[in-house]
């Protein structure tokens, strides 16, 4: 973390909400992409599937009425503004943006994208509601995802070094470096409290639906009959 300047004070610059989805919604692809071969954890795979989607909607309505940082106004750009701030990382005194940068707002965009896309594309598959093609568009959306993550990260660690900051450290603490007046009035942690019992609520629901090990059995029986 760079030291402070003259003028400059540790200010919050990412609300609660914005922090609890980000580490929820990191949670929850990782979590169903691993299990999402098994059908031991299908279950588990479904139920973070439907917490991504679920976080994503949430993210989408907080993106215009949340916090300064936190709404997309704030840091979505068009194309001049992601390439004039990718040729600043070349020069001694690249760009920064006390909220997400140009390139970083990319990465968000597609990932939001790609992971309604994943939720849709699973549902469907899940309940059987469409060909057999929309599976394979799922897990060609959720090997995307994974590669725009990859880039995402190298994105965070070349800003972290060129503007001498941790950004990752500043999602979990929600502060950075900036003038008093830059920072935001609320941190709205009443919201960030109820996404939180909200996804562990949903959690609940969906483990009291999780078959007994006596309903597996009869299930796996009547399949074999089946065969």
């Amino acid at each position: 973390m760079t030291e402070l300047t003259q003028g400059t004070q540790k200010i919050r610059v990412w609300d609660a909400p914005v922090r609890v989805f980000h580490w929820l919604l990191v949670l929850s692809f990782a979590g169903a992409y691993l299990t999402a071969e098994s059908e031991v954890w299908r279950l588990v795979h479904v139920t973070l599937g439907y917490t991504l989607g679920g976080l994503l909607a949430f993210r989408l309505v907080w993106g215009v009425i949340g916090t300064r940082y936190a709404r997309f106004s704030n840091f979505v750009r068009g194309p001049a503004a992601v390439v004039r701030y990718l040729k600043s990382l070349r020069t001694p005194q690249p760009e920064h943006h006390l909220g997400h940068n140009p390139a970083g707002a990319v990465a968000i965009v597609l990932l939001m994208v790609l992971g309604l896309g994943i939720t849709a594309t699973g549902y469907i598959t899940y309940n059987d509601l469409g060909p057999g093609w929309v599976g394979e568009l799922h897990d060609l959306l959720a090997n995307a995802m994974v590669l725009v993550i990859i880039g995402h990260l190298v994105g965070v660690v070349t800003a972290s070094l060129q503007h001498q900051e941790n950004l990752v450290r500043s999602m979990v603490t929600g502060f950075k470096t900036g003038a008093a007046d830059q920072g935001i009035r609320r941190t709205w942690t009443v919201v960030a409290v109820a996404i939180v019992i909200a996804v562990l609520g949903f959690w609940w629901l969906q483990w009291q639906s999780a078959p007994t090990p006596d309903t597996a059995g009869v299930a796996q029986t009547t399949l074999q009959a089946a065969k």
